[in-house]
């Protein structure tokens, strides 16, 4: 069988389209974008969402959960079945590695965490921008899928999605907060978001214990943010009705829903309903 009719109406490998990055469209448009949170590797879980019609890409926590290279591949396949974007968190240590590696297997949009002074900032996002002269970065040409089949895209072609991939910074160190102005002025940060857990933490206390104080300093970032036309996006820990908070604040851009948390509330709520009722049969 020749190649036209193994791939079906006549298109050939070279032929073959580029998927496009849906949160980089939609912050080109000013759109606000809806994602959630996703821990297992498992790629039906990631097409479930897809398939759901509802939000615009999920954030694979790799920062929480074991991975390795393949799953890295099968996560963006499952969301291009249904055209949704994938954003992977990355933890701070091996960052550059496996940025580099996520982007070259499909992932849109990467989280880095963890970062304290420009300084750092400045050296994740020289190592997601593409390896040439007017892009100034350091991630090349590698022979990994990218969306769309690598061996059939030019290297220019190249340069432009890679530079496409959506850059997010996680503000949640004293450090950071210390320096939003200039990390917000950074060219290449699209988004940043507020993590009150490390926080609290980088100041030596708990998060219950300065709730406000939180709250306080994410009100900031946001401010922040929208002065340097950098978006915004927030994680709503609690019901939907929580996104009036946020979008009165004039956030476009929300994540909802954490596959963890949904799954141990049900565990403890309504394992416990079905509990009480077991132990009460004779």
């Amino acid at each position: 069988m020749d190649m036209e009719n193994r791939l079906g109406n006549n298109i050939k490998g070279k032929d073959i389209k580029m998927n496009k990055n849906r949160l980089r469209e939609l912050l080109k448009a000013g759109k606000p974008s809806l994602g959630t949170r996703i821990s297992a590797q498992w790629p039906m879980i990631a097409e479930l969402v897809g398939s759901s019609g509802n939000f615009d890409y999920i954030e694979y926590v790799a920062e929480y959960s074991p991975f390795d290279q393949y799953d890295l591949e099968n996560i963006p396949r499952a969301c291009e079945l249904t055209g949704m974007g994938c954003m992977l968190k990355v933890d701070f240590q091996n960052r550059k590695y496996v940025a580099q590696k996520a982007i070259a297997s499909g992932f849109q949009a990467i989280l880095f965490t963890d970062h304290k002074i420009p300084e750092e900032v400045k050296d994740s996002i020289t190592a997601v921008k593409a390896d040439e002269p007017s892009s100034g970065g350091r991630f090349g040409y590698p022979n990994r899928r990218f969306i769309g089949c690598q061996p059939y895209l030019s290297q220019l072609d190249h340069v432009k999605r890679v530079n496409e991939v959506v850059i997010c910074f996680m503000i949640e160190k004293k450090e950071a907060m210390d320096n939003i102005e200039e990390i917000c002025s950074i060219p290449g940060v699209d988004m940043v978001q507020f993590g009150p857990s490390d926080y609290s933490m980088s100041m030596g206390k708990n998060k219950s214990d300065m709730e406000e104080e939180c709250k306080a300093a994410e009100r900031k970032m946001i401010e922040v943010a929208l002065k340097y036309d950098v978006q915004p996006r927030c994680e709503i820990y609690g019901g939907p009705e929580q996104v009036k908070y946020y979008l009165d604040l004039g956030v476009k851009h929300i994540c909802f829903g954490d596959e963890m948390k949904i799954y141990k509330s049900f565990l403890e709520n309504e394992g416990k309903y079905m509990r009480e009722v077991v132990d009460k049969i004779k």
